[in-house]
């Protein structure tokens, strides 16, 4: 049994950085930087449980949605006529092994068999498994920074194609990226941290009240998980239907030129030159408002978003330096 999402004491930033995530996955992926023991994996694990049954193609190795992208047997199987067998499946939690080969990720083709027979035979990959579910990549700073760039292009483009010897195989690879990593520990290029759509930092919970509500609630947990969870029910069940509403509503959100002016004010501001920053703190907004059940972004949105989409884009002077100095972000949205 999973521990309750609803029920992890504190990291709100933490949990609402992954439920944007959910309920947009084109803002791609989230950073989560900080010391271990902060519930980063349980928090993505019990977020993945918390969610809805989708529709899968049975026993596809690439979990094919019927109704969306499909993978080349998939859609030669559709195309021929047959009707595709259908079964519903939870999203998952894949993780990425740190001593991960290239062959490994992304798969490999039989070059052989397709030169002597002319098939393609595919050995599906991390990515491939990944395909519609979370990617969970433990010290992604450790990460060879090439492997690193596989992954992000994957998640980027939703689709992951291996070439060797002028054979290719194409699949679909729409995943969450999810990426750990304490900075003390080594960092990751400028240009590797601004794919990642956005980035929190953890803390160890320091207030003594939290800290013993922590463990009062891990050893009910372990002494009674059904009756633990059927206690965190109704709280279990609202949250999955905020984000279900959040999903459907996301296309009906609106924005104004207002709105675009007050995040690129900011992001020109703080010295951010590319625009994946802009791009993704807009999506962000427009998931918060949808969460919150809106068809409109307001500007407590947009302060939210920045927060979790600029600090990794930063060149200029952080946020923490900038309340040291009397500005606040407030202070610059509202100009």
């Amino acid at each position: 049994m999973i521990f309750p999402f609803t029920a992890i004491v504190g990291q709100e930033k933490m949990k609402e950085g992954l439920i944007v995530n959910v309920i947009d996955p084109s803002i791609n992926g989230l950073l989560i930087m900080g010391e271990r023991g902060t519930a980063k994996s349980t928090a993505v694990r019990a977020l993945a449980d918390l969610l809805p049954e989708r529709p899968a193609v049975k026993d596809c190795p690439f979990n094919c949605d019927p109704e969306g992208d499909l993978c080349p047997v998939c859609a030669e199987r559709k195309a021929a006529g047959e009707k595709l067998p259908m079964v519903m499946t939870k999203m998952r939690v894949v993780e990425l092994p740190l001593g991960i080969t290239e062959d490994r990720l992304v798969g490999t083709l039989d070059i052989e068999l397709a030169i002597k027979r002319g098939e393609r035979h595919f050995s599906p990959g991390i990515l491939a498994e990944a395909n519609r579910n979370f990617l969970y990549v433990d010290e992604v700073n450790l990460l060879e920074d090439y492997l690193v760039d596989l992954l992000l292009d994957a998640a980027a483009m939703g689709v992951n194609t291996v070439e060797r010897e002028g054979i290719s195989f194409t699949h679909p690879a729409r995943f969450i990226l999810v990426g750990t990593m304490n900075p003390e520990e080594g960092e990751l290029r400028p240009q590797l941290l601004d794919r990642f759509g956005l980035v929190v930092d953890v803390h160890a919970i320091v207030d003594a009240e939290s800290r013993v509500e922590v463990i009062k609630r891990k050893a009910s947990f372990d002494n009674d998980p059904r009756g633990f969870l059927k206690r965190w029910e109704e709280a279990q069940s609202s949250l999955r239907e905020r984000i279900s509403r959040a999903r459907a509503l996301l296309t009906r959100v609106k924005f104004t030129d207002e709105i675009l002016y007050k995040i690129v004010s900011v992001s020109t501001e703080l010295g951010i030159y590319g625009h994946r920053g802009d791009i993704a703190a807009l999506k962000a907004a427009r998931a918060l408002a949808a969460l919150d059940g809106r068809e409109s972004i307001e500007l407590r949105d947009v302060e939210e978003a920045i927060r979790l989409a600029f600090p990794h884009r930063l060149r200029k002077m952080p946020f923490d330096e900038m309340d040291k100095e009397g500005k606040t972000l407030e202070s610059l949205l509202n100009r």
